[in-house]
């Protein structure tokens, strides 16, 4: 390749045309969702999640290989062929795979309702909601995921609002709030998986970054939440039983994943650890244990897909000029440090609330943020922070997400309903603003 071409791809002019693929996808994939949720919903079929990700992002990357005729169909190619074979692309493909075979095999042993019940079992009646708000934070910290946390705890939020005379809507909303906590700081969640590696940091760096503003929103949150349960004043929150066996391998990955452990040895040794308590508690057999590892990793695969495609579509979008033209108008609508650190979320939060799925609206956003992020100077590991955050709080308030459908779904309760009563994700947009008004500080970075 010719030193001529590498200064093209450096610098390419700025071209909003390029950015065609995604108003495609976007077109495709919201309009989709909107027309099948509320002007012509299916029963039993959430209305986001009718059109595949995969098709949509298919159709958009094709639309990006009509674009610009003048280079080569080989050289297209060529330019996708790197977008993919980014170091940090291969590392989140890995991690997703063993991530996948960790979730499988944890649901399969029956970890996660152990945990869960005996979290519960520990929590003073008196404490019952703020209870839910820190067992969900647990438990989705150390499954590394919103959804499957939601599934599990929130029929048990329901059976805690009817036994102990609280109201539904504020502990199931307390529970969705929990899970995004975890979502949002798990060293196994998707998520983090997707803003760390696009971004080139280490976890446990960017988890520093994001337990500051996650933090104070949580501790907010617990107080509303204990004033609201001394209110009820409840007297009993029932017994649920748990074997201990199946929930110390959570704690040991949690522990270790906050120890700053290498994630890959963390998946295995948890994945390890879930095969011997899973036997030895006999809830697991050699036959089951390696058909949910299986399962696991091949709920993996449509992240996999959309992951390969999006570092496709980005590269060309970068290549013919769409990168340039975001930053140029981020230049003439923001200023200096703070007002990358507002690009970056305000992006992340609309790539969320037109995907409606966190982990693709991180994918989507993160190579445009990290353009972003070099051109005002902004951390590497604060834009990771603001990725994976301002993802969660979109994704844990938009009422057409999964994680609001399914808890409504397992409820009884509509997800409109809910919204009034998710605290954390609305204290944490608080905090995240402030974060940025008061740490964003700072001149622009001068361009390269």
């Amino acid at each position: 390749m010719s030193l001529l071409e590498e200064s093209r791809r450096e610098k390419p002019k700025a071209n909003g045309v390029a950015l065609l693929p995604i108003l495609v996808f976007l077109v495709l994939y919201l309009g989709s969702g909107i027309y099948f949720e509320y002007i012509h919903p299916i029963k039993g079929k959430m209305g986001f999640y009718i059109m595949s990700v995969v098709v949509a992002f298919g159709i958009a990357l094709i639309v990006a290989f009509i674009q610009n005729p003048k280079l080569p169909f080989s050289e297209k190619i060529h330019v996708c062929a790197q977008g993919i074979g980014d170091d940090n692309i291969t590392i989140m493909l890995f991690i997703f795979l063993l991530a996948g075979a960790f979730s499988g095999i944890a649901q399969a042993a029956g970890g996660v309702t152990s945990t869960a019940n005996m979290l519960l079992n520990i929590v003073p009646a008196r404490f019952a909601v703020p209870g839910l708000f820190v067992i969900a934070c647990l438990i989705s910290m150390a499954m590394g995921t919103s959804v499957g946390t939601i599934t599990v705890l929130v029929p048990i939020a329901a059976s805690v609002a009817h036994t102990a005379g609280l109201d539904l809507a504020v502990c199931v909303g307390t529970v969705v709030g929990g899970a995004m906590f975890g979502d949002n700081l798990s060293f196994i969640s998707d998520t983090t998986i997707a803003a760390t590696q696009t971004q080139g940091v280490e976890m446990k760096d960017k988890f520093k970054v994001n337990f500051k503003i996650a933090l104070p929103a949580a501790i907010v949150t617990l107080i509303v939440t204990a004033f609201l349960t001394f209110r009820g004043a409840p007297s009993s929150l029932g017994h649920y039983p748990f074997r201990v066996g199946l929930a110390l391998p959570y704690f040991a990955v949690l522990v270790a994943a906050l120890l700053g452990v290498n994630v890959f040895v963390v998946l295995g040794a948890g994945i390890v650890l879930f095969l011997i308590a899973g036997a030895c508690c006999g809830t697991l057999t050699y036959v089951k244990a390696f058909s949910a590892m299986g399962t696991g990793t091949s709920g993996m695969f449509e992240t996999m897909i959309v992951t390969i495609l999006v570092a496709s579509i980005a590269a060309l979008m970068r290549e013919y000029g769409g990168f340039e033209a975001i930053l140029q108008w981020i230049r003439n609508h923001f200023n200096g440090r703070r007002g990358g650190m507002f690009g970056i979320a305000l992006l992340t939060g609309l790539m969320d609330i037109a995907t409606a799925n966190n982990t693709v609206a991180i994918v989507v956003a993160a190579p445009i943020a990290k353009h972003i992020s070099e051109e005002y100077g902004v951390d590497p590991r604060v834009t990771a922070s603001l990725l994976d955050t301002c993802s969660c709080i979109f994704q844990g308030i938009i009422p057409y997400g999964a994680q609001l459908l399914i808890a409504a779904g397992l409820s009884g309760l509509s997800s409109v309903a809910i919204i009034p009563y998710l605290y954390y994700p609305f204290f944490l947009m608080v905090c995240v603003v402030l974060s940025i008004v008061f740490t964003g500080r700072g001149r622009a970075a001068k361009q390269a």
